[in-house]
């Protein structure tokens, strides 16, 4: 079942958003609780042989406050069950969409009645902070998890059947601050900003204020946010005092891009990097021509010239109005490649043959680990622990177009990384 609505993107819109987010919290901790007693019953039908069409359930935020996330992650998906659905395969597979919302009860809520209906894997949550909370509900169940959009560590340590295709923050984060040093090598004083409430920005801002430590750059402010806020002059006027030359911000969609406004609205002139929160186009219309020069280290380029990734960029721009994808778009059509391609490589050697379920998923999670994907990302596999393995990644600048309204995220530079070595190469 799919539950959805428009995407939201004028300030007003965004607050309600989040008034209807807030009502929801209340009646998702119910239904969480009311689907962790329906577990309870062994409604997981595991135990029964394996349907003819499969069921992958992806499990994203539709509504609340990261639902900017959950709707790219949507048309990712979407595009990706269109494409492969018509190329010959062995076995039928379905998509069933689930709100996940944005907050763990409702996170919790949605695995639980995607695995109650019998799904063979579970795509999402959207946010690192769902995951973990939801993984180890699939965990328990024997589900296999691929998680599109979680970067915080630990994701894949949850347990044996959880992995990821989003590289976790501490490979990405630090390259955005060496484009910024390259552009001024005189920066020594920086101002971080981040959303205390948030476990991937609370884990994000280690990553970075670690990265600044190492490069002989101590913060002059630390100031600390919730994913709430809309009104951040004070913190900002306390960071300004310092007069910084550079500003690092771990947030979400929401928040950060409101930040981002309001930072250039009371007067900051210097460069912007940002984390994988504000990673979206969906930022554009939040903090619009402000949004322009703010730097963002990504694991996806719409520049990438590969065949599939051609591919998925000219599917997503046939569909929406010629527009570039982004990293979240592209991370949520590689979960459901990864799921599609292993679900096919077993079937093709038979060993979804007479089984139960149960089994079946425990076969899946094997052979997700195993296998090698040529992905819009570029080339991925998995570390025996469910982290995913990336060769390449990139930096961008926000260059918003005049009406201010519209932009695209402009390669700046891209980096192999030397897994041998532990870390990146321009």
């Amino acid at each position: 079942m799919l539950r959805s609505g428009g995407l939201n993107t004028g300030s007003s819109d965004l607050l309600s958003a989040r008034r209807r987010g807030s009502v929801r919290l209340a009646g998702a901790v119910a239904v969480a609780i009311t689907g962790l007693a329906v577990l309870g019953r062994n409604s997981d039908p595991a135990g029964k042989p394996l349907p003819a069409a499969v069921t992958l359930g992806a499990a994203i935020a539709l509504t609340g406050n990261a639902n900017l996330y959950g709707q790219d992650q949507r048309v990712g998906l979407e595009l990706a069950q269109r494409w492969f659905a018509s190329t010959p395969h062995p076995r039928p597979v379905r998509l069933e969409l689930e709100d996940g919302a944005s907050d763990e009860p409702s996170a919790i809520a949605a695995f639980n009645l995607l695995i109650g209906r019998g799904v063979i894997a579970l795509i999402g949550p959207t946010l690192s902070q769902q995951a973990f909370a939801a993984d180890p509900i699939a965990q328990r169940q024997g589900v296999p998890v691929v998680a599109p959009s979680n970067t915080a560590q630990g994701i894949p340590q949850i347990g044996s059947f959880i992995s990821r295709v989003s590289a976790q923050s501490s490979v990405i984060a630090p390259l955005s601050l060496d484009e910024a040093l390259e552009r001024d090598p005189q920066i020594s004083r920086v101002a971080v900003f981040f959303a205390q409430d948030d476990a991937y920005s609370t884990a994000e801002t280690a990553i970075f204020q670690k990265a600044l430590a190492e490069r002989g750059l101590t913060p002059v402010s630390v100031q600390r946010t919730q994913l709430a806020d809309n009104d951040f002059q004070n913190p900002i006027t306390a960071a300004l005092q310092q007069k910084p030359q550079l500003v690092v911000i771990s947030a979400q969609a929401v928040d950060g891009g409101n930040l981002i406004r309001q930072l250039r609205e009371l007067g900051y002139r210097g460069q912007i990097v940002v984390g994988n929160g504000l990673n979206t186009p969906n930022i554009y219309p939040i903090c619009q021509r402000w949004c322009d020069g703010v730097l963002i280290a990504q694991a996806y380029s719409p520049d990438l010239n590969t065949p599939i990734n051609q591919t998925f960029r000219r599917l997503f721009q046939d569909a929406n109005g010629n527009r570039t994808p982004g990293q979240i778009t592209a991370q949520a059509w590689t979960a459901y490649q990864v799921l599609f391609e292993a679900l096919q490589r077993l079937q093709k050697r038979g060993e979804m043959d007479g089984v139960t379920l149960g089994e079946a998923r425990r076969r899946l999670m094997q052979e997700v680990l195993a296998g090698h994907y040529d992905t819009p990302l570029g080339p991925i596999h998995f570390r025996a622990d469910g982290e995913v393995v990336q060769g390449r990644f990139y930096v961008a600048e926000v260059t918003m177009e005049a009406n201010g309204r519209h932009g695209s995220f402009r390669l700046v530079r891209s980096f192999d990384v030397d897994s041998d070595a532990g870390g990146p190469t321009p």
